[in-house]
């Protein structure tokens, strides 16, 4: 292919569902407000905490927003105190920005059961060994080793870009084991982006993680 796409969004339907799933007609446009402040939210609340995704599920009624993550326990806290400090928190803000919240609101909390082959798990601890000023080459090596021990895995791929190791000049330095088929629709590839802030400046992360290829058994059972 020609064009550079996102590996999630290029498998959407194909293996992949939505990280959104509802459908409005005119609230349309405050819906997806929502979602973007929820998700920000989030995403800067749970920095560190091994998150891997956030999906959330409306229908007329009641919306669901779910956290996987590796580390459920650090997030539910004693007595699940953190879960329930999370969801008023993210019910105050959405009452100060003025959007609509439902009477039904369900904040989940759900456990990744491989983490090493979780591309935005793994993305996260990269990030980690880096702003603890770990070696960014032995990081990259150890996060590999990791990754391809994990169960099913078949092939992985890090990359990093910025001021690596404090140099003046950026530069950019990648990784590779195993096939990454990124033009393949039926092969399982997880993506993730990443920053670590450093204080000269950001690294760039990205990661690849591929699992194996995954065949439709609907029609394996017809022929």
């Amino acid at each position: 292919m020609s064009k550079v796409v996102h590996p999630y969004a290029h498998r959407l339907v194909t293996l992949r569902d939505w990280k959104s799933r509802w459908f409005a007609d005119k609230k349309y446009k405050n819906l997806l407000q929502s979602d973007v402040l929820i998700r920000e939210f989030l995403a800067k609340k749970l920095r560190g905490f091994y998150v891997s995704r956030v999906e959330i599920e409306r229908n007329a009624k009641a919306t669901k927003v779910m956290v996987f993550t590796s580390r459920p326990g650090m997030i539910i806290g004693r007595s699940g105190e953190g879960a329930s400090k999370l969801k008023s928190d993210l019910t105050t803000l959405l009452k100060k920005k003025a959007v609509a919240i439902p009477e039904d609101f369900k904040f989940d909390i759900v456990e990744v059961t491989n983490p090493d082959a979780d591309a935005a798990i793994v993305a996260c601890s990269i990030a980690e060994g880096l702003e603890k000023r770990l070696p960014f080459r032995r990081v990259m090596k150890q996060s590999i080793e990791k990754v391809m021990a994990a169960r099913g895995v078949k092939g992985a791929r890090i990359y990093l870009g910025g001021r690596l190791a404090g140099a003046e000049i950026a530069r950019s330095e990648q990784i590779k084991r195993g096939s990454i088929p990124l033009q393949t629709f039926r092969a399982d590839v997880d993506f993730a982006r990443e920053k670590a802030h450093m204080s000269y400046g950001d690294i760039g992360i990205k990661v690849w993680i591929y699992r194996g290829e995954v065949f439709n058994e609907v029609n394996k059972q017809s022929k």
